[in-house]
């Protein structure tokens, strides 16, 4: 057991079966599309079984409207009822989610004492949303799509970020063979640190060179799930935390992939339904038109 003032008491985590299966939007380490997903859970129990659930978002009209944010943040936030739903058997018109202080969600109902501790998670990158649960312990979950740092070449970037990992940790990055690679390795340590932070509940004010990874192995293999992987926290070894990693392209499968049906299947109408209102959103255009400053 370890407690710190900074952060809530870490408990320990491992899990004790794998994954649900599921396929994500992955491609190889060396391609710019490539994607890494890290996340902490711990065992199920007998009451509910953990769930790790991947969702496609740009399926439906209307999570495209500036009404709503954008996709995949409506799509986490329905994958966290869904979750409640068939997990904790509540309906989802009964629902009620807070956030902490630090933002992270958080079921608010009373429920029995054997799902006080039902934790849950969720990440989006792209058109993938993706959540993680479990039924005791804290969960966290990153996924991340390799890209280019914007207008900014790698070598830049990495400047810029420089105080968000320790020596030991751009060693290994800086150690891989190419820049695209050395990126990919970047956004692997990006996603371990996310995950940790966002299984503990603490906000973006944390000194992240507190956490340093020693990941193994430095090549992964698509479509596997690594477990090697270890975390120093203010240089000591963090044992009761468990990360797993993994590197995915479609049709291999790691997570369960959702349908937007899939999605809906057990939900309730929260208020009645109002034709009129639904005629007029479906009158709307998919995206605003951007309006000349000029006209009059």
């Amino acid at each position: 057991m370890w407690r710190s003032p900074a952060l809530p008491p870490l408990r320990n985590r491992r899990r004790a079966s794998p994954p649900l299966s599921a396929p994500s939007e992955q491609r190889a380490p060396t391609c710019s599309q490539h994607q890494q997903l890290a996340d902490q859970s711990g065992p199920p129990s007998a009451a509910a079984s953990p769930a790790d659930w991947l969702l496609p978002v740009s399926f439906s009209r209307f999570l495209h409207s500036e009404w709503f944010p954008r996709p995949s943040i409506q799509a986490g936030r329905l994958l966290i009822r869904k979750l409640i739903a068939e997990k904790l058997c509540i309906p989802w018109n009964e629902i009620h989610l807070q956030r902490t202080s630090k933002g992270k969600p958080f079921l608010a109902n009373n429920v029995f004492s054997i799902y006080s501790n039902y934790n849950f998670n969720v990440s989006h990158q792209g058109d993938y949303a993706v959540l993680a649960a479990e039924p005791e312990l804290q969960v966290g979950i990153d996924i991340m799509k390799t890209n280019l740092p914007g207008s900014s070449s790698i070598p830049n970037f990495f400047r810029i970020m420089k105080r968000q990992f320790t020596e030991t940790e751009w060693g290994v990055i800086k150690s891989m063979s190419n820049e695209w690679m050395q990126l990919d390795m970047f956004h692997r340590h990006w996603a371990l640190k996310e995950s940790f932070l966002k299984a503990v509940g603490v906000g973006i004010g944390f000194n992240l060179q507190r956490i340093e990874f020693n990941v193994s192995p430095l090549q992964l293999e698509i479509g596997k799930m690594y477990k090697e992987t270890k975390m120093l926290l203010d240089g000591d070894k963090e044992e009761e935390w468990m990360f797993e990693v993994c590197s995915m392209e479609p049709n291999q499968p790691q997570f369960t992939l959702l349908t937007f049906e899939d999605l809906v299947a057990s939900g309730i109408p929260v208020t009645p339904e109002d034709s009129a209102y639904w005629d007029n959103f479906c009158c709307k255009q998919e995206s605003p038109v951007k309006q000349n400053s000029h006209s009059r």
